[in-house]
């Protein structure tokens, strides 16, 4: 959602391909430009050979593409995947697209600290620094300096980024609220905080931070619940054409939504409301909780379509759709 314009994001077909819809960005009081969207759906954090993967780049980008997908990041660790060929191969226009991407591998002492750099201009070398936040802000930068758009990933993983250090990072932009390894932590525990809970916290302080849902793939050749698999998260996107440019681009402002398996058919910001709605698949309930500041709920909704009217003071609001199979979606935060 950019500020407090609207997106209205309609039409997703139940196999998820490109269809065109109507997208209205408007302030409050304006008369709002129509702009033609699509939606797009990716995965953003995927490994190969080329690092720790179990395949090749030809063979994952095959997986993705079979499973209609739109686009796909291959991110591996401090290695910059070269994407041409590959789209020459697997590419089609408005179908499917390899978008560049590296895994900007890094650590402070012990701790791994891992960001995602989406379209980069050229490899990104580790920046190293003198504490958990110095060493991510520099990567940060380093990533912002080559053209790219950062990402956080899964903070929980060896439990190396607290909130209060998320807090402390500067034009990061995206931040992993899922990831699908096994190894990740998402929920937290023992008194740890989840995934969820550090996005609110950094939302709270007044970081400009979307959200994202991602695999984290390894393994191609063999599924199992112990194993990083594909399939597991994505993002869908609201962008005008299937251009690397134009996905990073909605992804930088937020014009996307999240996801492990529920899909939405629109969302709107108005100057008075925050709105969700959820395409229902057959036998299944939903619940839509909308949150604010420090994670409150503000609102809890079980119709397939749910709605917050904004009663000022709110600072953000966002959604969380749970469906009772397990499956989430996460939209993203809309500033008051």
């Amino acid at each position: 959602m950019r500020g407090r314009r609207t997106l209205a994001l309609r039409a997703l077909m139940a196999a998820v391909a490109a269809v065109a819809l109507a997208v209205a960005f408007q302030a409050p009081g304006g008369a709002g430009e129509q702009v033609a969207l699509k939606w797009y759906k990716g995965n953003l954090h995927a490994h190969t050979l080329n690092s720790d993967g179990d395949s090749t780049p030809s063979d994952v980008a095959t997986w993705y593409r079979e499973q209609r997908y739109h686009f796909l990041v291959l991110s591996d660790h401090n290695y910059l995947t070269e994407i041409a060929g590959l789209n020459a191969v697997h590419g089609a226009k408005e179908k499917f697209l390899l978008i560049a991407g590296e895994e900007v591998t890094d650590e402070f002492g012990d701790k791994p600290l891992h960001l995602n750099a989406y379209n980069p201009s050229r490899l990104i070398e580790p920046a190293h620094g003198e504490s958990v936040v110095d060493t991510i802000q520099r990567n940060v930068d380093a990533i912002r300096a080559a053209g790219g758009l950062p990402s956080l990933n899964h903070p929980n993983f060896g439990w190396v980024v607290t909130s209060e250090e998320l807090k402390a990072i500067r034009d990061l932009g995206l931040f992993e609220v899922y990831n699908g390894h096994p190894m990740v932590n998402n929920p937290g525990g023992g008194g740890w905080e989840s995934l969820e809970e550090m996005w609110d916290a950094a939302l709270t302080a007044g970081r400009r931070l979307y959200g994202i849902a991602v695999d984290d793939a390894h393994h191609f050749k063999q599924f199992g619940r112990d194993l990083s698999n594909p399939g597991r998260g994505w993002v869908v996107v609201g962008a005008k054409a299937l251009e690397a440019a134009e996905i990073t681009g909605a992804l930088a402002a937020g014009d996307f939504y999240a996801s492990t398996g529920v899909e939405l058919s629109d969302v709107q910001v108005t100057a008075d409301e925050y709105r969700v709605t959820i395409r229902p698949k057959d036998g299944l309930k939903y619940t839509t909780v909308c949150l604010g500041a420090g994670g409150r709920v503000l609102a809890t909704s079980y119709d397939t379509t749910a709605s917050y009217r904004f009663q000022g003071g709110e600072r953000y609001v966002r959604a969380r759709v749970e469906a009772s199979s397990g499956d989430r979606a996460w939209t993203q935060p809309a500033w008051r």
